[in-house]
């Protein structure tokens, strides 16, 4: 059974399921949709109840979370479905990390159909959803901020609200940025390494030791290391689409970024390669020929 306290959470991919296990933890009543059946199940093992479709999931809920892939998705799940199904006033926290311009957009559509849209942008891993360490970043009306803090507090370890729709994303994208030219470089210097003899355990091993090292850089070393891609913390199919976002969003206030649309490019030959759906880091397994 519904109730009206319940919240809706559509999308349990590595980051929506953590993070719907995080709310079920904590013990919000809690309907739940995924595309994929079997990615309900342990939602349901949970308690959670699963919802027969996005407008069920959505009907009854006064929160509707959404952790989707892509601007696609969520204007299939927002408009495509959710739309016209949701009970006045209902507020929806987007987690899915699109452009700027289109997230401005989708809070101003929505509000002409009676809802309101958060946008809610998540910096962390799987298993940091999960455990409700994330760091959020809101943006939209500070109304909706203050409403659905008590849900982001369950999530995140730290909720800072940036400024109206489209600067989190802003904000996200940039973080985004800096991380997949990051794994690029490391990738890039790995192979040097190894291509002048020096031996690639002990490549990876100094550098997650060094200064050069972050917690998310010393993260991506081991996994090149040991060559474990998969479960993805992070799909090159996602980084890639974040990154050329990124590209897109700067040409449009007249800014040129030639190393992340570099970066965009090598993590497109990986998917290209067959990877789009491991970690990031095995775009380390893509090698370049000098022609």
């Amino acid at each position: 059974m519904s109730g009206d306290n319940e919240l809706a959470f559509i999308g349990l991919g590595g980051m929506g399921g953590g993070m719907a296990l995080c709310l079920r933890a904590a013990g919000f009543p809690l309907v739940v949709y995924n595309r994929t059946a079997a990615k309900s199940v342990p939602l349901a093992e949970a308690g959670a109840r699963v919802a027969a479709s996005i407008g069920d999931a959505g009907r009854d809920a006064s929160i509707v979370l959404l952790s989707l892939s892509d601007e696609a998705a969520v204007e299939q799940v927002l408009f495509g479905e959710l739309a016209g199904r949701l009970r006045p006033g209902a507020l929806v926290v987007d987690t899915s990390t699109v452009s700027p311009a289109y997230s401005a957009d989708a809070s101003e559509r929505l509000a002409k159909v009676g809802a309101r849209r958060l946008e809610a942008c998540v910096i962390g891993n799987p298993p940091m959803a999960r455990a409700g360490q994330l760091r959020i970043f809101t943006a939209g009306g500070s109304e909706e901020a203050d409403e659905a803090r008590g849900v982001l507090e369950a999530l995140g370890q730290e909720i800072v609200h940036v400024g109206p729709a489209g600067s989190a994303c802003a904000l996200k994208l940039s973080f985004n940025l800096i991380l997949g030219n990051q794994i690029a470089a490391l990738a890039e210097a790995a192979q040097l390494a190894v291509s002048a003899g020096v031996d690639r355990d002990l490549f990876f091993t100094a550098v997650a030791k060094s200064g050069f090292s972050s917690p998310a850089l010393a993260f991506r070393a081991e996994l090149m290391r040991t060559r474990r891609y998969e479960p993805p913390a992070f799909r090159s199919t996602l980084m890639e689409k974040d990154l050329r976002l990124a590209v897109s969003g700067a040409a449009a206030h007249d800014l040129e970024l030639p190393v992340t649309a570099g970066v965009a490019e090598r993590f497109g030959a990986a998917i290209r390669a067959g990877d789009g759906d491991k970690d990031a880091a095995a775009i380390a397994e893509l090698r370049a020929s000098v022609h």
